[in-house]
């Protein structure tokens, strides 16, 4: 019977090591000794897991002990894979986990990555450090696979199990035996790639795809508020056509959307083509916050609000709705905007999970104290908040305070309080 160990227990190792922690003997390792000891009372902070759920796993072993791993079979690695300030791929924490993974592999093992690459990273960056590190040799020795992630935190319907999964690997007879392992855990269809950089650039695509449709979207937007036209019911106009794909304007964060592209982009330049629509979709998403500063700017000035004295309540800072990842939320960006220009910011968000700095940490409000502010933006369109309703938010503010409905939620909001 396989031995796994899962590498990285954040928003979706937690899901592989629960998974494989039903039917395989199991570990689940990170270095953050906190996280290890929440799991082991079968605690997930992400909120992604219940503890009925966690239960479950009876093979699974949660671990911050390096030496627990050893005698895998499988080493599932499940680091983030961000971006630094520049818009650069970090591999750093794949990198480390290549290095710990390589104290304990030996012959005939696999090691396998769900983490976000930029095509021919797995074989071109990881494999080295597995080979440098272990002594072993790569397609004798040892062999890899690249089964990408499609965790969508916050969903409760698309679950882990219930996702295709997608696995490539660097022989037959090694695909064979991982796409065996997934079939396990995995109620839908495991599709084989012929390459691991195949599977490796279907995942790029999957977001960049999407980041780009919401750029048009957002750009869309643009044109149709100086135009004073509602973007929302023009979507809907457009969607009785058979084939119009509908999107949303919106401000992109994630771990995922809003960091994938540069990925490809990335690894686009090193073999000698500079993109220029991927990266101007990204241009046009990285700016939103900016616009929808400017459009609260406008209506303040029409109300003879001064901006500069203003309390404004940002509702939701979460990077999607009914989630509480907070990663790369360019809500963020917005309140730092307003930080610049107005003396008093506060935000709320129900779904925050103690993950803000101190800095952010000064600016969280008690929403069931009573204030009174003179901007009210819904940023984020948690249920939380629509089953609240308009009524109960706008007595957040008085009379004439502005209300700006980022994302449209409510009926009857005029086109130019809304993207």
């Amino acid at each position: 019977m396989a031995k796994i160990s899962v590498i990285g227990l954040g928003y979706v190792g937690i899901h592989v090591a629960v998974s494989f922690g039903k039917y395989f003997s199991t570990i689940g390792y990170d270095i953050n000794k906190k996280r290890i000891n929440e799991l082991k009372k079968n605690i997930d902070t992400n909120g992604e897991l219940s503890s009925d759920y966690i239960i479950k796993s009876k093979k699974l072993k949660f671990s911050n002990s390096e030496t627990d791993i050893k005698n895998s079979d499988y080493y599932i690695i499940t680091v983030p894979t961000p971006i630094d300030e520049n818009n650069v791929p970090d591999l750093k924490l794949v990198e480390e986990a290549c290095k710990l993974v390589s104290k304990f592999l030996k012959k005939k093992d696999i090691v396998i990555f769900e983490s976000t690459f930029y095509p021919g990273c797995t074989e071109n960056d990881c494999v080295p450090i597995l080979e440098k590190y272990s002594k072993l040799k790569y397609k004798i020795d040892f062999t890899c696979a690249y089964s990408p992630e499609r965790i969508n935190p916050g969903d409760k319907k698309r679950k882990f199990k219930n996702i295709n999964k997608i696995v490539g690997a660097s022989d037959k007879f090694t695909l064979n035996k991982v796409a065996a392992i997934y079939q396990k855990i995995i109620i839908p269809k495991i599709f084989k790639t012929s390459s691991i950089a195949i599977a490796e650039a279907s995942k790029i695509i999957e977001n960049t795809q999407r980041d780009l449709n919401i750029a048009l979207m957002n750009e869309f937007s643009i044109i149709f508020s100086k135009l004073n036209i509602d973007t929302k019911e023009v979507i809907k106009a457009a969607s009785t056509k058979w084939n119009f794909n509908k999107y949303y304007p919106g401000m992109v964060g994630g771990h995922c959307i809003g960091v994938d592209p540069y990925y490809l982009a990335f690894k686009s330049k090193k073999v000698g083509y500079n993109p220029k629509l991927i990266l101007k979709g990204r241009e046009i998403n990285e700016n939103v916050s900016k616009f929808v500063f400017q459009k609260v700017k406008i209506l303040a000035k029409k109300n003879r609000l001064n901006l500069e004295k203003a309390k404004t309540l940002i509702l939701g800072v979460t990077f999607k709705k009914n989630c509480g990842d907070i990663r790369n939320s360019k809500v963020f960006d917005l309140i730092d905007i307003f930080k610049k220009k107005s003396m008093f910011i506060k935000f709320y968000d129900p779904y925050l999970r103690n993950k803000i700095n101190k800095y952010k940490r000064n600016h969280l409000l008690n929403i069931s104290k009573s204030n009174y502010f003179d901007i009210i933006i819904l940023s984020v369109d948690h249920d939380f908040f629509l089953k609240k309703g308009i009524r109960q938010i706008l007595k957040y503010g008085h009379k004439n305070s502005i209300f700006f409905d980022i994302n449209g939620s409510f009926k009857g909001i005029d086109s130019t309080n809304k993207l």
